[in-house]
């Protein structure tokens, strides 16, 4: 729709020099012109020898009034392929905040005669009926200015991350178990304009959690004796839930081709890295074990000199082994 920018005041009705140009356009025609009009809304195209655009006008038997609207002067002269856009003056009532005036106007919808007549409003405000609504003929208008109303927001709530260390990640690295998923807090306020109506002051008076927020879990690596034993040196690694105890033992190597060996340990499993020998009595068969300088492992074989808080390391090569040695250290043992 066109904005009553777009549109001239159409000046004092018919007054004598206009009525004189009028006549003289009649006794005198120009050669013919292809002119569009758009008369409220009504678009027709046609051929006119007028040479203005009150000329053209008057051919069609409209003869504007003071508070009619066209978007050229109406003395300019008509060229071809010009489009010339006049709307009529409609009777309307305007009440605002109960003060109430009459008023003829050109404009196009509400919305349009509101910002012509200088009444402002925003989203809050009541206006009846709606701005986009087209004017008419004696339409009455109501505007309630508003200065307090109750506004609900929405705020998504970040999820806690909360960390979790894994012998099943490499030390210095991280993986996420879970990525969590955000959740929804509603927030009430009661919002009170200013007197100039150009800030507002929020109060809240409610606040509620719509949906709770999922954990963001990640684990964090510790596969590696420097990191499990500063976690024992602080005593931590009971109390993160890592291990179940810690002992104290003298550890020795072995290898499946050892004298005496058969290659198959007390539990079944083949001989070889990660399958060591324990006191039952002291670690029973088939506990995860982790030994610094050496890694995860289980409790899988016996032998007849491992008595007490003695262990025998499986290793795939006798160099290996060698290389090992005999040697105390801290054995953690955990589920």
């Amino acid at each position: 729709m066109l904005s009553l920018g777009l549109l001239l005041p159409f000046g004092a009705a018919m007054a004598p020099d206009r009525v004189a140009r009028t006549v003289a356009a009649f006794v005198n025609p120009t050669p013919a012109k292809r002119v569009t009009l758009v008369q409220d809304g009504t678009v027709q195209t046609f051929q006119t020898h007028a040479a203005t655009a009150e000329a053209m006008l008057a051919e069609h038997g409209v003869f504007p009034a003071d508070t009619d609207a066209l978007n050229v002067s109406p003395a300019s002269a008509l060229s071809d392929g010009e489009r010339i856009v006049y709307r009529a003056a409609v009777p309307v009532s305007l009440t605002v905040d109960g003060t109430t005036r009459l008023l003829r106007s050109p404009a196009a919808s509400v919305g349009e005669l509101l910002a012509h007549a200088g009444v402002s409003w925003d989203r809050h405000d009541d206006v009846s009926p709606p701005a986009a609504t087209p004017l008419g003929n004696d339409l009455p208008i109501v505007v309630r200015h508003v200065s307090r109303w109750t506004e609900i927001v929405h705020r998504p709530l970040a999820p806690t991350v909360v960390k979790r260390w894994s012998m099943a990640v490499q030390a210095g690295s991280s993986q996420v178990v879970d990525p969590g998923a955000a959740g929804l807090l509603e927030v009430t306020y009661h919002v009170q304009r200013t007197p100039d109506r150009r800030g507002t002051h929020r109060t809240e008076v409610l606040s509620r959690v719509l949906r709770a927020p999922r954990d963001r879990v990640v684990a964090e690596g510790i596969a590696e004796f420097t990191a499990l034993s500063e976690l024992a040196r602080r005593e931590l690694v009971g109390t993160l839930g890592i291990a179940t105890s810690a002992l104290s033992m003298i550890a020795t190597a072995y290898t499946a081709d050892c004298r005496g060996c058969s290659g198959t340990t007390a539990s079944g499993r083949a001989a070889g890295h990660g399958i060591v020998a324990v006191d039952p009595a002291v670690i029973p068969l088939g506990t995860h074990l982790f030994i610094p300088g050496y890694g995860r492992a289980v409790a899988g074989d016996t032998g007849g000199a491992i008595r007490g808080r003695r262990i025998d390391l499986g290793f795939d090569s006798h160099r290996q082994a060698t290389q090992f040695g005999r040697r105390p250290l801290i054995v953690y043992v955990y589920k």
